[in-house]
């Protein structure tokens, strides 16, 4: 039987936490935060999503909030009984002068699941946000599902990107070929939207031999990474968020 599940959180400027409602195997816990933020860590109380699930968090960053988002393990996506795709669906808003860094572990997509994620973002003008994926390409030694995602994002309204990849035996031919993973299976980004980078852009670099920080309008910058396995494209991404929103 699939499942459906839709955590939710809300934080205000104080510091409280109005809303953290756990829901199926998102539980979310309050934990304790170093700093301005205040931390929600996602707990996976159960294996999922499999196939034919439907997950969802919805979160909320109101004016003047500053809240951190991380996980206690990483996702995994699974095959399950029915033949259907699990859906994951992350809904975050952020309101004027909030911050929100949204920094799970990463998603492994285990041989035979199949998977859409999508990420949907809005933020105020005056918004930020730090925004981590990592999507990891099977587990060791075995080929990886399917794994469709798209990120979402708009500032004021208007769009700010919007990308769609596509991995695994269902996705386009070509995905894992020299001009899109070149035979790794760990690939992730990480995206800065920051109101001070109108008046100090950020500059267009490499970092090793595969990642790169990319300015975008909006003012936001985008590091994209691909790496053997998951230790290695945390570290670039690691180094990006250090060059690009450092703690």
């Amino acid at each position: 039987m699939s499942l459906r599940a839709t955590a939710r959180i809300a934080a205000d400027a104080d510091g409280g936490l109005p809303l953290l409602v756990s829901d199926g195997p998102l539980a979310l816990r309050r934990t304790r935060a170093a700093g301005p933020y205040t931390r929600v860590t996602v707990v996976g109380a159960m294996s999922a999503p499999l196939g034919g699930d439907r997950l969802a968090v919805e979160t909320e960053v109101r004016a003047g909030a500053r809240l951190l988002v991380d996980a206690a393990a990483a996702t995994l996506a699974l095959p399950g009984r029915s033949a259907e795709p699990a859906a994951y669906d992350v809904r975050l808003t952020v309101g004027e002068e909030g911050v929100l860094r949204w920094l799970p572990e990463q998603l492994i997509s285990v041989g035979g699941s199949d998977l859409r994620m999508r990420t949907d973002v809005e933020l105020a003008a005056t918004a930020r946000l730090v925004l981590r994926e990592e999507q990891i390409l099977g587990r060791h030694g075995e080929p990886p599902g399917t794994l469709r995602t798209r990120l979402t994002v708009r500032r004021a309204g208007r769009p700010l990107l919007d990308q769609e990849l596509a991995y695994g035996p269902g996705a386009p031919g070509g995905w894992d070929g020299g001009a899109v993973l070149g035979g790794h299976r760990a690939t992730g980004q990480l995206l800065v939207v920051d109101p001070g980078f109108e008046e100090k852009p950020v500059a267009p670099r490499l970092l090793g031999e595969h990642a790169a920080i990319t300015p975008l309008a909006g003012p936001a910058a985008l590091a994209t990474a691909v790496a053997p396995d998951a230790l290695a494209l945390r570290r670039l991404l690691d180094e990006a968020l250090e060059l690009l929103a450092p703690a």
